[in-house]
Order: structure tokens, then C-alpha cells, then sequence
């Protein structure tokens, strides 16, 4: 009676799945899913910095010449550092920038472009971290 059993039972142990699975899932699906960073709209002094930036760089720079002795341009860089880090210790930045804009060597990286030697000095996030 049981060799008759389980050799009913036989196709249907074969064709089953296993016994056991895991019911979540892998545990890389439980992880929750990375913060959506939202930026809030810029301020008005945002959006003027922004205007007088964009005069500077397509009215006044091409009739004036290019005179940046930096990379990212004096200019650019005001601009990312008033986006990354606020109106006031963005502007601030950038007018140390400016205070800095000179043809010396000093201790910055420099990057050839164009068969000129840059300072490069870039308005990463988090560059003055803790200063101001």
C-alpha cells in the first residue's frame, strides 16, 4: 500500500516546487528607497545675482575678452556657489574668488585648456564646511 503511494505521489513530488521560499524576498528589496532631494526655488536675490551674472558673462566678457585666470571662471563660480550654498555665503565666496583673481602662481591645482595653464578651483558642496 505505501509502494503504491508513493509511486502516486512520485510525478507530483517531481514536478512541485521546493518547500521552502523566502516570503519577502531578498533583503536588498527591504532597504527603503534613497531621499528624493528637493531644491526649494531660488530667492529673488538668487534670481538677481542670476541676471547680473548673465549680463556680465554674454554682454560684458565678450567685448571686454576673457581675463579668468581660474577654472571654473570667476564668474561661474559665483553663480554655482550663490546655487549650492545661499545668497550671502555664496556671494561671499565669490568675492574671495575675485580677491584671489590674479596671473600668480600660488598653491592651486592647475588644468591645461586650450594650451593654457588654469588654477583650478571648483565650488564643490561642502567646500567650506563648518568656516561660516
Amino acid at each position: 500500500m505505501a509502494f503504491k503511494l508513493i509511486i502516486l505521489l512520485l510525478p507530483f513530488a517531481l514536478i512541485s516546487r521546493p518547500l521552502y521560499q523566502e516570503p519577502w524576498g531578498k533583503d536588498s528589496n527591504l532597504r527603503p528607497p534613497p531621499p528624493i532631494e528637493v531644491t526649494p526655488p531660488p530667492t529673488l536675490a538668487t534670481r538677481i545675482a542670476d541676471a547680473i551674472i548673465n549680463f556680465h558673462q554674454n554682454v560684458i566678457s565678450p567685448v571686454d575678452g576673457p581675463r579668468s585666470h581660474f577654472r571654473p571662471s570667476s564668474s561661474q563660480y559665483m553663480r554655482l556657489a550663490i546655487h549650492r550654498y545661499g545668497f550671502v555665503k555664496g556671494f561671499l565666496m565669490g568675492c574671495d574668488r575675485l580677491l584671489r583673481e590674479n596671473s600668480e602662481e600660488w598653491v592651486y591645482r592647475t588644468v591645461e585648456y586650450e594650451g593654457k595653464l588654469y588654477k583650478y578651483d571648483p565650488a564643490i558642496p561642502d567646500k567650506y564646511h563648518g568656516m561660516w
